[in-house]
């Protein structure tokens, strides 16, 4: 997966199919993925809220909206960068994941969206 740059912040993920905690024969497959948020601008930026757009194979969609990440709303001075780790169930073995993270600039109080790159979820039996 491609990082994304907007208005200086870069967004990357990584995926992980979790194996332990799925249970194909129910249609419950769990991901997790590590976010890293850096900000590569000159601005001190709060991530405010996420939105999320989730799709599974069987054409299944939701969103979810929240405050920060994993209760979280950090502060990123410029070069400093922010990582955590989440997950998603799916009723599919593929999927697809991507949205934005509404940023503030500190010292203005403007908002503005930071777009997250779009990344497939995939069992890792599929791949095989």
């Amino acid at each position: 997966m491609e990082p994304l740059i907007t208005e200086g912040i870069k967004v990357s993920v990584e995926v992980f199919f979790q194996d332990e905690y799925s249970k194909p024969l129910a249609d419950q497959y769990v991901f997790s993925y590590r976010v890293t948020i850096k900000n590569e601008s000159n601005k001190t930026v709060q991530l405010i809220s996420r939105h999320w757009y989730i799709q599974d194979a069987s054409g299944g969609n939701r969103e979810v909206k929240g405050e920060g990440v994993v209760g979280k709303q950090p502060i990123l001075d410029p070069g400093d960068s922010h990582q955590y780790v989440s997950w998603c169930p799916l009723n599919t073995t593929v999927g697809k994941m991507y949205g934005t993270y509404q940023m503030m600039d500190i010292e203005s109080g403007d908002l503005f969206d930071v777009r997250i790159p779009e990344f497939r979820m995939a069992a890792s039996f599929v791949l095989n």
